[in-house]
């Protein structure tokens, strides 16, 4: 009886564990299947190279925000990864002691929990309102801010992961500690960097409210990061509110290339998790 009961308390419970499992896996196939049922039909050669048609008319593409999305993603990786691993690195080596690391800490940990559209707005203030029109430049040092906190804590978690005897090795045989830091635990924990990097990546591929503030939105392509830039997930955002079927049809076109991105994105992080286990 005793072990009757136990095995139906485990089936309870396992029935229980699928039945939440999916609860929280069928909406995201409904939400990924809804993406590609609408989206798919429209991606086209024209689509992905062509600017975009004339306000209320058919045809044309996004080309110009599929540009601008990479300028201003690429810009803010060049300014957020070098900011955010040199942070992790101080984080991990240098801030044992003293306040001044404990006050890093805490702002990297309080930048993380800040809401993108209060970015964008900081951005907005800072840049836009000085210039007087929107810029990319705004966008650049929004979403960078937003890729510094993430960047940082990857960076610190794989850097703490090596061992100690490497650290205590190199130092033994003479090399400065910013040597160690750098060219001893880094390049160990470069797997985890690359990995936090690309995440961050991914992150602000999806935000849209800072871009709102500071790119807005433009029909031609870019040609320069100071003026305002079409992204894709502006060109989502208004031509999913227009209420022209064509610029809807679009909308979840740009939406399915978008989520192909994020998710390539995730699968080469998945690829670099493994190397790293294996590494280990």
């Amino acid at each position: 009886m005793r072990i009757f009961g136990r095995r139906t308390k485990e089936r309870l419970i396992l029935s229980v564990l699928v039945l939440l499992t999916g609860v929280a896996i069928v909406p995201l196939f409904w939400i990924v299947g809804s993406i590609i049922w609408n989206g798919f039909s429209a991606i086209s050669l024209e689509f992905l190279t062509s600017l975009p048609a004339p306000f209320g008319s058919s045809g044309g593409g996004i080309g110009n925000a599929i540009l601008g999305t990479l300028l201003i993603n690429c810009s803010a990786s060049i300014f957020g990864i070098p900011v955010g691993i040199l942070t992790g690195i101080y984080l991990s080596e240098y801030s044992s002691k003293g306040r001044l690391g404990s006050l890093v800490r805490i702002v990297v940990e309080s930048l993380s929990g800040v809401p993108s559209i209060v970015i964008g707005l900081f951005a907005f203030t800072l840049i836009v309102m000085t210039v007087r029109h929107y810029t990319g430049i705004a966008a650049t040092l929004a979403l960078g801010l937003m890729m510094i906190p993430l960047v940082a804590k990857a960076t610190e978690e794989s850097m703490r992961v090596v061992s100690n005897d490497l650290r205590e090795a190199a130092i033994a045989l003479g090399i400065p500690k910013y040597n160690v830091a750098i060219r001893v635990v880094l390049s160990m924990a470069k797997s985890g960097v690359i990995s936090g990097s690309l995440l961050a990546f991914a992150r602000i591929s999806g935000e849209t409210a800072p871009l709102l503030f500071t790119s807005l939105f433009s029909f031609y392509w870019p040609t320069g990061i100071d003026q305002p830039i079409a992204t894709l997930q502006v060109l989502i955002y208004n031509y999913a509110i227009s209420g022209f079927a064509d610029w809807v049809s679009k909308a979840w076109g740009a939406s399915l290339l978008l989520v192909l991105i994020v998710l390539v994105i995730n699968l080469v992080v998945r690829v670099l998790g493994k190397q790293k286990y294996v590494g280990v």
